[in-house]
């Protein structure tokens, strides 16, 4: 399966291959720390607010079967749907979301789940 190293060849045998050694390992610390940069930018724009809540839109009719719930990344930009459901259908709704915010005039319970991931 693996090779074992012959325990002459765990060190290096003089200084010059000591410092190429540690210049290669230098070389992928370097490489790994860009990789890292690199994730971390992208990162931001993962969904990583995610927050849904239940609710009935009716008085006194049916249950929390309706629903808002709010997908959003680290910035807040994302969108909101929401679920209206009645003994006739169920309605579907989507709005954008930028900076926690919507150019669409938004129900309490949107307004709720977006607040609630702010928060966060």
């Amino acid at each position: 399966m693996f090779k074992k190293k012959k325990k002459e060849e765990d060190f290096p045998e003089n200084i010059e291959d000591l410092l190429k050694d540690f210049k290669k390992i230098k070389e992928e610390n370097q490489k790994i720390r860009k990789e890292i940069k690199e994730i971390k930018e992208r990162q931001r724009f993962f969904l990583q607010n995610i927050k849904m809540i239940r609710f009935n839109p009716f008085y006194k009719e049916g249950g929390n079967q309706s629903f808002a719930l709010a997908l959003l990344d680290e910035n807040k930009n994302g969108v909101v749907i929401t679920s209206l459901y009645t003994k006739d259908g169920n309605r579907i709704y989507g709005k954008p979301v930028s900076n926690g915010k919507s150019e669409y005039s938004l129900s309490k319970e949107e307004e709720e789940v977006i607040k609630d991931v702010r928060e966060k």
